[in-house]
């Protein structure tokens, strides 16, 4: 039988790197890239136990300044090790900080016919979770966008929305003129929208002069609807 060992191998090279290649990052092996002249915006694939029985792994994603890093004369190595802390990072997440469960995620594979659904399912955490969240950093670190409501300040609205059967709103952010409200939501989910609109409405109403429009995004960053000037 096929060892965990070999089978990761096979999962990295001929799925979840052309998976994340697909996304923007450039890379190989454990450590990829999202192109940024400022920036070093990284994702590592960290093992923990890597043996022909089981493989365990986790998805880790940091931000460092590259002038930082350049700066540091003691650093040798082209790029920072997204799997090591290295004290210069502006954030540093493991992926289980971004999905909805919570806490530390660390994905496994075992010789069978089922090794791929750990890669397919890490495939799906870094599209819909961590790029949204890595781009998100670096659009605020170069100042395109602004933080707007904290989550404990989305408590009422968020409530409103789960009454209506509605995905609450993951987080805020201002973009130009525009207030970005970011959720589990669907195209095509026509009560959503409506209901997102009464919301839109009422961020409208308080009338901060930052923001004439309300857009609503998926949470790997589509556009999804428009409401305002």
């Amino acid at each position: 039988m096929t060892t965990a060992r070999t089978l990761f191998a096979e999962g990295m090279r001929d799925h979840l790197a052309p998976a994340l290649r697909a996304m923007g990052f450039t890379g190989w092996r454990h450590t990829f890239a999202l192109p940024d002249e400022e920036h070093w915006a990284l994702l590592g694939i960290e093992l923990g136990v890597a043996d022909d029985h089981l493989v365990r792994y986790t998805v880790n994603l940091g931000l460092t300044p590259k002038s930082a890093w350049a700066a540091d004369r003691s650093r040798r190595a082209l790029r920072p090790n997204p799997n090591a802390v290295t004290g210069l990072e502006s954030w540093r997440t493991g992926i289980g900080g971004l999905l909805p469960v919570g806490g530390d995620v660390w994905w496994q594979i075992t010789p069978g016919p089922r090794w791929a659904v750990a890669v397919q399912d890490t495939v799906s955490a870094v599209r819909h979770y961590g790029l949204p969240e890595l781009l998100r950093r670096l659009e605020t670190a170069s100042g395109a966008t602004e933080g707007y409501l904290a989550p404990e300040e989305l408590v009422d609205v968020n409530a409103a929305l789960r009454l209506a059967d509605v995905a609450p709103i993951r987080r805020t952010e201002l973009t130009g003129r525009t207030l970005r409200l970011y959720g589990d939501w669907s195209p095509a989910d026509p009560v959503a929208r409506e209901v997102l609109r009464g919301a839109a409405t009422g961020f409208l109403s308080v009338g901060d002069t930052r923001f004439a429009a309300v857009g609503c995004r998926d949470t790997a960053g589509r556009d999804l609807w428009s409401f305002g000037a």
